[in-house]
């Protein structure tokens, strides 16, 4: 009984934030034909009145993010051609990222570098945890395989605690810029400003869920080649 209330418990941990997130988004992504604009046009305002021009916007299948090495803002079709207030929103929290990059954020660039390094840092982490139970078979010595293990883990570890390290960039972005632009200049009527910051709220958490889901991911490849 205990194991099943503690595999709750990590199941509500892990998918918890990440279904939270999706609610909020999908809660106010409903069509709003008054609005002045689109997510990408509101993006492209933005950009041009903060004297970032040269910062591009598209729309990719990826997720919305700013890309710092390409300069550009992608949103998901859905916020990028959306009039919503979710639109809006996620147009102008990842805006927020551009800005943070051009007034040369140090935690911005910290980001950006350990973005970079835990791609390849989780490419080696996967590739120590796999081999773990070769070496086992190979040198017949448990205890190194196992040793093997628990340093992927740890590295594999390390992803989740650099989204929660850089979750104060997130809330920057979306507390510290968007919500301050999208309220003093006008852009929202303020009875849709607690729905933006609802929508600005998930937004900053989108990296620590998908962290939770990738911890997931982990667990499960863990338990294959146990």
């Amino acid at each position: 009984m205990l194991y099943l209330v503690l595999a709750l418990l990590l199941l509500a941990l892990i998918f918890g934030p990440q279904a939270w997130v999706r609610r909020e988004m999908a809660k106010h992504a409903a069509a709003r034909p008054d609005l002045p604009g689109t997510g990408g046009e509101l993006a492209r305002h933005l950009l041009d009145r903060f004297q970032l021009g040269s910062v591009a916007v598209e729309t990719t299948a990826a997720g919305d993010h700013y890309d710092p090495d390409a300069r550009t803002v992608r949103l998901s079709p859905d916020n990028h051609d959306g009039r919503s207030i979710t639109a809006v929103a996620v147009a102008a929290h990842e805006v927020a990222h551009a800005i943070q990059h051009a007034q040369g954020s140090a935690l911005f660039a910290w980001r950006t570098a350990l973005a970079r390094f835990l791609i390849v840092f989780d490419k080696i982490a996967m590739v120590v945890l796999i081999t773990a139970p070769l070496v086992m078979a190979v040198t017949h010595v448990p205890a190194l395989g196992l040793m093997q293990a628990g340093v992927a883990i740890a590295m594999l570890g390390v992803g989740l605690v650099v989204h929660l390290v850089t979750l104060p960039l997130e809330l920057d972005a979306s507390f510290g810029k968007a919500l301050p632009i999208l309220t003093a200049d006008g852009y929202l009527d303020g009875r849709d400003l607690p729905a933006a910051r609802g929508v600005l709220r998930a937004a900053a958490f989108t990296y620590v869920a998908g962290a939770l889901v990738g911890l997931l991911n982990f667990l499960r490849i863990l338990r294959i080649i146990r």
